[in-house]
């Protein structure tokens, strides 16, 4: 595994400078970095602390992504961002706009549209348009979507009047809006 690993981060750093001008972020907070946080990483970001758009593999303590950004965001404590599509893996991921992708951990935070998976212990979205796994499972608002775990909520649905269509506002188990 560690080959393999080494393998694809050589490949990302050799090969993107054909493809960016800055293929490679290092940094220890946003303001100590290489390159500043406005300016898009395009392939490897590693850091205590980066908050920088990016269409990369980032791996650190707490990963920031600014602006739209994408790729697999890999966090000791925290992955945030305003808009991404991609993985997020961390204890803790937050998306403040949009989401398209997979994000996993303890608590997941969507505060625009989520469409994906969240799988997690608990897990939030505004705008659901996919699944939720986890213990405790919220969604505002649900376009399509199911949700598996203890408690699950979507507030708009009406208490088995819609079947099959929709179950309930809140179900364990299992929840959905088709």
């Amino acid at each position: 595994m560690k080959q393999f690993l080494s393998t694809i981060t050589l490949l990302i750093i050799f090969t993107s400078p054909l493809l960016a001008q800055s293929p490679f972020q290092l940094s220890l907070t946003p303001d100590v970095a290489l390159h500043p946080r406005t300016e898009k990483i395009e392939g490897l970001s590693i850091g205590i602390w980066a908050e920088n758009p990016h269409k990369a593999v980032a791996f650190g303590v707490a990963q920031g992504a600014r602006g739209d950004s994408s790729g697999l965001s890999i966090a000791l404590l925290i992955n945030y961002a305003e808009s991404y599509k991609g993985i997020q893996w961390a204890p803790a991921n937050i998306a403040s706009g949009n989401y398209t992708g997979w994000q996993t951990g303890i608590i997941n935070y969507t505060e625009g549209d989520l469409k994906g998976l969240q799988t997690g212990t608990v897990n939030y979205a505004k705008n659901l348009t996919g699944i939720q796994f986890g213990f405790f499972n919220y969604a505002e608002h649900v376009e399509r979507g199911i949700q598996i775990g203890t408690i699950n909520i979507m507030p708009e649905n009406v208490f088995l009047s819609n079947l099959p269509e929709e179950l309930s506002p809140v179900m364990v188990f299992v929840n959905w809006k088709l």
